[in-house]
């Protein structure tokens, strides 16, 4: 002889929204209404106590359904957004519950008392709650570099928009205390007319191009077989044809090292227009003997202050520069 009791969530028969609004609250947070709407649930029970066994269903359904609470968003200590209400008033106008099954008729007179001190203290009731995004904000991007977009404030609410600053800052994985220093001014955005903004200062572009350069990304050494026999470098100067006139005499001699390495971190200037990318990088052309040293044969810093391209394209080409930069075999070096 034993004894069970148990009860099986089916279904959500029906939910109406009549009227659901949620509006900015300056100062405080969003406001969030329902009103006159109506929920209906259906249950599927299942009682065993002892010698006696019930089963059947219950249906219940509430009407006129208002709901009104204030979200005030915040930030924790961590960055996280934290989300907890000031204030909320629930309100349910009427209340019923139907019952199958063997003892239904049990179970409807007992409802009536049910269902009205259930609708009595949802009535009183004000309801309090804390949700805090619990996804970390401090993540890997790849193997080299992370990024952290945890707030830097309390959001803020005015009665047209929600303003939300997050960090927006690279790192480099093996050295996370190494970060750029953020001098450039927070963008702003002025307007209202679609539903979603993002705006991005220079300092997410230089953070990223920072701490790739301090992780060794932009450099590189192509020597023996993976040199390029095509090899093409356009420059209005005298002195590097010259330079290439040398280089030539030593192929098919000694095999020839070509370095190419940035000296300094790329600076990005950010317009409406598009990204500007100052790069400061050094080509250093090696001989390399057979069982001796490598020599150098030249040497040169290349300057380049007007590399503009578009936003999106520029995010492309940075990436597949990051992904596949071990795969190069050839390159072309411009200044036109």
């Amino acid at each position: 002889i034993y004894s069970q009791i148990s009860s099986d969530f089916r279904v959500l028969a029906q939910l109406n929204l009549t009227y659901a609004d949620l509006a900015f609250q300056p100062g405080l947070g969003l406001l969030f209404k329902v009103q006159n709407s109506s929920i209906a649930l259906s249950f599927q029970r299942h009682i065993l106590y002892w010698f006696f066994y019930d089963t059947g269903a219950i249906n219940a359904s509430a009407e006129g359904v208002n709901i009104h609470t204030v979200l005030h968003m915040t930030r924790d200590e961590l960055g996280r957004l934290k989300i907890s209400n000031i204030t909320c008033d629930a309100s349910i106008s009427k209340m019923k519950m139907k019952f199958t099954g063997t003892l239904g008729r049990v179970y409807d007179f007992l409802a009536t008392f049910l269902t009205t001190g259930m609708r009595f203290l949802l009535n009183q009731q004000i309801i309090v709650f804390v949700i805090i995004w619990t996804h970390p904000v401090r993540t890997e991007v790849d193997k080299y570099v992370g990024i952290d977009y945890s707030l830097v404030r309390d959001p803020v609410v005015t009665s047209r928009s929600l303003d939300i600053d997050f960090r927006g800052m690279f790192f480099e994985l093996g050295n996370e205390s190494n970060t750029l220093v953020n001098y450039p001014i927070i963008p702003v955005v002025r307007d209202y007319d679609r539903m979603v903004y993002l705006a991005l200062s220079e300092y997410f572009f230089d953070s990223g191009l920072y701490s790739y350069y301090t992780a060794g990304i932009f450099q590189m050494n192509i020597s023996n077989e993976h040199m390029p026999k095509d090899l093409e470098m356009l420059f209005r100067t005298t002195y590097f044809g010259t330079i290439m006139m040398i280089v030539s005499m030593y192929v098919g001699i000694y095999l020839i090292s070509l370095q190419l390495e940035l000296n300094s971190a790329p600076k990005t200037t950010a317009k409406t227009s598009g990204v500007t990318v100052a790069i400061t990088a050094i080509v250093t052309v090696m001989v390399l003997p057979p069982d001796k040293a490598p020599v150098q044969l030249s040497s040169m810093t290349m300057v380049r202050k007007k590399t503009s391209c578009h936003l999106m394209f520029y995010i492309y080409q940075l990436l597949i520069f990051i992904k596949k930069i071990k795969k190069i075999t050839t390159i072309r070096i411009v200044d036109s």
